[in-house]
């Protein structure tokens, strides 16, 4: 029996039973995700950087953009092209445009804010492009490496064009995310979010499970709505929010280029992270402590009815991380399968 011949679950949104799912500790999924980026010819830094990440992403409870991302990377044509190091293509003591040797984003982006970071560190200020490299991930992940070293980050990624412009029948923009990471006295505080409807890893994971797509979020070659994830990946998905986010989408597009998108053949990948320290108009104490009150008035605001408490960006993904590493994560048996053949 063909994919095309097995029904979509409604949805695919129902709890999956046990079958269907594989329980891992945090170790072993590192260990299945290390192994997987070694045998696909990465070596053993960069597989450990990729693996660290993506089991994060799990923990954090984002099943698409964690281990699944590694069969994206097998499936996606830029992987069966050669790799070369990271390479710096311009500088100064405040910016850097990284050449990203056409490796995976998950490492490529992290060389980028280890670079970002240090950079801020010894001027107060970076500014750090990257090209010619895909697939980034979760870029909460950078702005929280960012954050845990008491600097501001604003990071923004313009990606694979699948993602349709307002009032468009065919891609012209990527899913676009852009996101921003502080410290507080409580720890990172990050906000990360994708410019279109849906993310791209949430259609491909839907694709590989024969599940559906949410409403509204995507378009088929002939430009009517589908809830089919090949349909969708054959015409396109929307922006979140209508022309609203369309124009953020736009923007980010637009500042891509900045980081070197255009060098590229597809004219889509482009990394930009703008870092900075606190500490250049406000003691970084002090910020913290105030983010941190901040908080605290926001969370005591009072509640709708059956509302039990209001959080802010990034609390509930820590908070499953930290409930995940004691407990372990799941995932699905077709992934696990095929990571484990490797």
């Amino acid at each position: 029996m063909s994919d095309h011949d097995i029904l979509y679950r409604t949805g695919g949104f129902e709890k999956k039973t046990p079958a269907e799912l594989v329980h891992l500790s945090a170790e072993d999924a590192y260990a299945l995700a290390k192994r997987a980026m070694l045998r696909s010819g990465y070596a053993e830094d960069a597989a450990h950087i990729v693996a660290e990440n993506l089991v994060d992403t799990s923990l954090c409870g984002y099943a698409s953009a964690g281990l699944p991302r590694i069969l994206n990377m097998l499936d996606n044509p830029k992987h069966r092209e050669p790799r070369q190091p990271v390479t710096i293509d311009r500088e100064t003591p405040t910016s850097a445009l990284l050449d990203g040797g056409n490796n995976i984003g998950l490492y490529a982006a992290h060389v980028a804010t280890e670079i970002a970071i240090a950079k801020a560190r010894a001027t107060g200020f970076a500014l750090v492009g990257l090209h010619n490299s895909f697939y980034s991930g979760r870029n909460a992940y950078y702005l929280e490496m960012i954050a845990k070293e008491n600097l501001i980050g604003i990071h923004l990624a313009s990606g694979h064009l699948q993602v349709v412009p307002h009032g468009g029948m065919r891609p012209a923009l990527g899913t676009n995310p852009l996101g921003f990471g502080m410290p507080s006295a409580h720890g990172p505080v990050v906000f990360d979010m994708g410019t279109a409807a849906i993310m791209g890893a949430d259609v491909i994971l839907k694709t590989r499970l024969n599940e559906l797509l949410p409403e509204n979020t995507a378009i088929d070659g002939d430009g009517l709505p589908t809830r089919d994830p090949r349909k969708a990946r054959d015409g396109g998905f929307l922006t979140f929010g209508g022309y609203k986010g369309y124009g953020l989408s736009f923007c980010v597009q637009a500042l891509g280029l900045l980081a070197g998108a255009a060098r590229s053949r597809d004219k889509d990948y482009g990394f930009l992270f703008l870092v900075f320290d606190p500490a250049m108009i406000i003691d970084v104490t002090d910020f913290k402590r105030e983010l941190s009150e901040l908080i605290g008035r926001i969370k005591a605001t009072p509640r709708q009815p059956g509302v039990d408490e209001i959080l802010i960006p990034s609390e509930r993904a820590f908070r499953e991380r930290e409930r995940r590493r004691v407990e372990g994560t799941e995932l699905d048996r077709i992934v696990y399968e095929r990571l484990a053949a490797l």
